[in-house]
């Protein structure tokens, strides 16, 4: 559906009698203005004022109208809602008074960076691995998986069974072309794997799937979570993110031949600035205090700055090449979690991949040893650093990188950062249930 018109008989067929109008804040966390029917032909023609001022990170009072643009592609009915008060949901561009589109409108600085990519000639795809726990809610404030399944296990009557069925059939309601859903390594953890898009599908997919989770995880009365480290010893949930750029004719222009990993000089430059950059967007990719209590050794997340293809501790990993199916030749990279706002971490990943193409970053040799169990010194010798180890050290390094800075736009890394840090400081002064445990005894 491509105009006005098109999207109103829609509405009137799908008998809709709300639409969310949906957009996010700068840190990926979705709202959204309800409207009935009725208003939808006015808001598609002039658009919906709303107070940009409560926002994170949007507009000081001084400046807080700001307008909400319909992307009338994006709409789809809620699975969720009720027969008698079926609800749909359109996604938003946030603009200006003057109708300029606004620099901290995440989806914006996103579909900008794809603008830069398709003028040198490339579509930056990604498709996601969506990790979350489940957890039963009466075991009150203290969080608890529901099962204790293991990684692929199957339990046809337990109730993340269900839900996982649920999600994939709300997926496709949502147009969201959901590949699989299975329980992962952890007790009470599952994952959901949606088809590759363009950045910008993926990020709102994202977004959307999210919402989707929680809705129907809460219709059968548990709660689903997708903070990345809920319980200490065992793995935390990621978002691992699979990249490609493909050119304006449709092919891949990561794919070689006659490369062993059947990687172009295109995919390793891209990798290579993929590397050199990984510190700064870290912030982006692994934006909360929890974020870094997942990215230890031994729990499955990356720790190491590296690249490999049999190497799961590797930060980028280039999944096996399959005889006669160029197009899914990409790199994967594993640091990111679902707590990331999708269209800032996009952007941020997508300015690193294309200064390594610009500038020709060669990456180093892959590494496909057990980077776990090497030692300090085989580490430098082998000239491998690592991720930052907390908030603190990554907005550091996001401060110091002009192209990640530039991609982001100094709108949204001013109040990102500003944001971030009183996260920082009242973690500083909670006290938590370990230390009692460890120190009130002395």
């Amino acid at each position: 559906m491509n105009n006005a018109t098109q999207i109103l008989k829609q509405v009137k067929k799908d008998a809709v009698k709300y639409i969310h109008l949906q957009f996010t804040d700068i840190l990926g966390v979705p709202k959204d203005i309800v409207i009935p029917t009725r208003q939808l032909e006015n808001a598609l023609e002039k658009g919906i004022w709303f107070d940009g001022s409560s926002i994170e990170g949007f507009a000081r009072i001084a400046e807080s109208d700001q307008l909400l643009i319909p992307d009338i592609k994006t709409y789809c009915t809620l699975p969720w809602s009720k027969t008698e008060n079926k609800a749909a949901r359109i996604i938003c561009d946030v603009h200006k008074p003057d109708s300029t589109p606004f620099e901290g409108d995440p989806r914006h600085i996103l579909r900008k960076m794809m603008l830069t990519a398709k003028d040198k000639g490339y579509i930056f795809n990604v498709g996601a691995e969506l990790e979350f726990f489940i957890l039963n809610k009466k075991e009150g404030l203290k969080p608890m998986p529901h099962d204790y399944q293991g990684y692929f296990d199957f339990s046809p009557y337990d109730v993340a069974s269900k839900i996982r069925e649920n999600v994939i059939e709300a997926g496709e309601e949502l147009n969201i072309d959901i590949e699989a859903g299975h329980h992962e390594v952890a007790a009470g953890q599952h994952e959901i794997d949606f088809r590759y898009s363009d950045a910008l599908k993926t990020a709102d997919n994202i977004i959307t799937l999210k919402t989707t989770i929680k809705a129907i995880a809460q219709s059968f009365d548990v709660k689903a979570t997708f903070m990345p480290k809920p319980f200490e010893n065992i793995n935390g949930s990621g978002m691992h993110v699979h990249l490609s750029l493909f050119d304006l004719k449709g092919e891949n222009s990561f794919y070689d031949e006659n490369d062993n990993y059947k990687l172009s000089s295109t995919a390793k430059h891209f990798i290579g600035g993929i590397l050199k950059h990984s510190k700064s967007f870290t912030a982006l990719t692994n934006p909360t205090t929890n974020s870094y209590k997942r990215i230890v050794p031994g729990y499955e997340a990356p720790v190491n700055i590296c690249w490999a293809q049999m190497n799961r501790s590797a930060l980028v990993r280039i999944p096996r090449y399959t005889e006669g199916r160029k197009q899914s030749v990409r790199v994967e990279l594993r640091s990111p979690d679902p707590s990331c706002n999708p269209y800032l971490a996009f952007t941020a990943i997508l300015a690193a991949g294309l200064d390594g193409i610009e500038s020709k970053i060669t990456p180093p040799k892959s590494v496909e040893e057990d980077i776990y169990n090497l030692d300090e010194g085989k580490l430098q010798e082998l000239k491998i650093d690592s991720l930052p180890g907390s908030l603190t050290e990554s907005i550091k390094h996001l401060k110091n990188d002009e192209v990640i800075k530039k991609a982001i736009g100094s709108h949204v890394v001013d109040r990102f950062v500003n944001a971030k840090k009183i996260e920082i400081e009242e973690q500083k002064t909670e006290v938590t249930p370990n230390e009692l445990k460890r120190y009130l005894d002395i």
